[in-house]
């Protein structure tokens, strides 16, 4: 019997219909089952591919219950012998956070191979089939394992990806370099797959804490962070300028928010790059993580308190 690879579908743009050939902008996100997404993609010898529909939905809604679903199911099926690796397709706005979810959540000693596209389905030339091609080629690799994004040919890792750019098709970038790329249909690798936590984390059984992120900027004050606290935020992270630094400003209503019981934790607003440990502010615990990954990470922490 051949190996199994489960892709699972989340909607987003690979899913999206236009209104026409041209329509790049005003198509609706998640209309496309995945089952028809499949069709005519090329599938890696030696295994079958089985298909579930677990929401269609723009990714910008995407929200707990999805993620609940998703670790779930792509934890029974990495589970069982025949299953060699995952597939998600996934809308690109919120990409990261599910994808670090997954990396925190699901034991991963098989591949999860997120993909997407920047076009719809139906599209003039759609960019979707070839990622969700390179997808099921990477979740097909011996010794392949980790929480991945296949797309434009490249492949990232989960921890600090994030979404730069709003509409080329190569969008993302990743804190710890691609780990390889497809080209012509063969992988290179450029690095060692990533590494899973050593142990995984649960979701919340109930409400998620409530963690909002705050950025310092040039005139940045205290009553943002103020208005926060007495609300009843749970957490805070700050995407801070540079290598983390604080507004003074901004800096004291933390140190207070955090003398109330609430977390503070940084990490930086830049587009690329991770904040290094250590020198100003270093008095905030820093996450190598972006802002929406590190707000994740901090919910998770809540939750297991």
């Amino acid at each position: 019997m051949a190996d199994r690879i489960v892709v699972l579908g989340t909607g987003g743009t690979i899913a999206g219909r236009g209104r026409g050939p041209q329509d790049h902008v005003g198509y609706r996100s998640g209309e496309v089952p995945v089952g028809d997404l499949l069709a005519g993609i090329p599938v890696p010898g030696g295994v079958r591919v089985d298909v579930e529909q677990i929401a269609q939905v723009d990714s910008k809604d995407m929200d707990p219950q999805v993620w609940a679903t998703l670790v779930a199911r792509c934890s029974e099926a990495l589970a069982q012998e025949d299953v060699r690796g995952m597939v998600v397709t996934h809308g690109t706005d919120t990409l990261e956070e599910t994808a670090y979810v997954l990396h925190r959540c699901v034991p991963a000693s098989k591949p999860v191979v997120l993909t997407c596209a920047m076009r719809p389905a139906t599209a003039l030339s759609p960019d979707g089939p070839q990622n969700l091609a390179d997808a099921l080629l990477i979740a097909a690799q011996d010794g392949a394992h980790g929480v991945l994004l296949a797309c434009a040919g490249r492949v990232h890792g989960a921890v600090g990806l994030r979404k730069v750019h709003p509409y080329r098709l190569d969008p993302f970038e990743s804190g710890e370099g691609v780990v390889g790329y497809v080209e012509d249909s063969r992988w290179r690798p450029s690095r060692d797959w990533p590494v899973a936590p050593a142990a995984s984390m649960s979701l919340p059984n109930a409400e998620w804490p409530w963690v909002a992120i705050v950025m310092s900027h040039a005139g940045a004050d205290a009553r943002q962070v103020d208005a926060l606290v007495r609300d009843g935020v749970r957490g805070l992270v700050v995407a801070g300028t540079g290598n983390g630094t604080v507004h003074h400003a901004l800096a004291a209503a933390l140190r207070q928010a955090s003398a109330r019981g609430v977390r503070v934790v940084r990490t930086t607003r830049c587009a690329e790059g991770l904040v290094v440990d250590g020198g100003r502010d270093a008095e905030f615990e820093t996450l190598p993580l972006t802002p929406v990954q590190a707000r994740v990470e901090l919910q998770l922490r809540l939750a297991a308190a």
